[in-house]
């Protein structure tokens, strides 16, 4: 990572705790987050110290904090303040220990609707209510085809019937960068998950993106993204669908997502979960496959096993990956 990319993030945290300097500290969560992963690849017929690719920030071997501040003003809570970061081994990059910010936002909540600042979720399709950071499966962010954070400002607004979010960030991912960049993004939903078991959305977005991996700037030029999504996620008993169908443009050329994960949940308390996941893309004008399965096992409160299975079809790869994820209020 760059020092120029670090003064940045330092920046960006040193503005949150200015925003949050007003208000009063209610209640905090500090929790301790240890990961070991590894995955043997088919195509490099080696063992690799990440579970997908060397450059997306998860999955490596790492420590981190998640901190989670509640701020109230004199008569009610009024936001929120989260910062999360790890210190992670990066086998393949220039500096094998990588400084990593994840979430670096204050969410307010006055009357009219949610706002937050910093580095967030863009609004935008499934990613942006599926908290993926600690699981092997990739989602439609770790495929390309969106965010899982980036740099800006946002609000939502919850209904009885749903709600709706919308987002103006710089898109460029997990680093930020200002070269023109920008990603203007929103979503409507019906139904909320944990109370209906349903929920179905429908995203638009349109920007000038960069082309990053993890913290690697790919091309230092911005390019045309244009995009309009529908998901949905279903629970019917220890059963959980999950979907995405995007269609948009990509720097000028046609792109596509096709994308469900399912779930199935087993043992006492769903400490089981096995699940599958294929995926057809198209981009740059061709298409292409992925097929991947999975097995979630809870070994204890804290402590986590995850193992997946991965057939890349561009890359004639298979990948067996094997997580373990300790995660433990202190």
């Amino acid at each position: 990572m760059s020092d120029m990319t670090l003064r940045r993030m330092a920046a960006g945290a040193a503005l949150l705790a200015a925003l949050a300097g007003g208000l009063r500290a209610q209640s905090s969560l500090f929790y301790l987050e240890l990961q070991a992963v590894a995955a043997y690849s088919s195509a490099a017929d080696a063992v690799e110290l990440f579970s997908l690719t060397a450059d997306d920030i998860m999955q490596k071997p790492g420590i981190g904090f998640d901190f989670v501040q509640r701020l109230s003003a004199r008569t009610r809570d009024v936001g929120v303040l989260a910062v999360q970061g790890r210190l992670v081994y990066d086998q393949k990059g220039d500096h094998r220990l990588q400084p990593q910010l994840y979430n670096a936002y204050l969410r307010l909540k006055p009357k009219f609707a949610n706002i937050w600042i910093g580095h967030n979720r863009p609004a935008l399709g499934l990613s942006s209510v599926l908290d993926n950071h600690a699981l092997v499966l990739p989602d439609p962010a770790m495929l390309g085809y969106s965010f899982d954070r980036d740099w800006g400002l946002g609000l939502d607004k919850d209904f009885s019937w749903g709600g709706v979010a919308a987002s103006l960030t710089a898109g460029s991912g997990m680093p930020l960068y200002l070269k023109g960049n920008f990603l203007a993004a929103a979503r409507v939903f019906e139904g909320v998950l944990a109370r209906d078991n349903y929920s179905v959305g429908m995203s638009l977005a349109r920007g000038n993106i960069l082309e990053t991996m993890g913290y690697t700037l790919v091309d230092p030029e911005p390019f045309s993204w244009t995009s309009v999504s529908v998901d949905a996620s279903y629970v019917w008993r220890n059963l959980e669908n999950r979907a995405e169908i995007l269609f948009g443009r990509r720097d000028g050329a046609s792109m596509s997502l096709l994308f469900w994960r399912s779930g199935l949940s087993l043992l006492e308390e769903g400490r089981l979960k096995v699940e599958v996941q294929p995926v057809l893309m198209k981009g740059a004008g061709a298409w292409n496959y992925s097929l991947a399965t999975g097995l979630t096992y809870l070994l204890n409160a804290d402590l986590t096993g995850r193992f997946m299975v991965l057939y890349d079809h561009e890359r004639r790869e298979a990948r067996f990956a094997v997580q373990l994820y300790y995660y433990k209020r202190l």
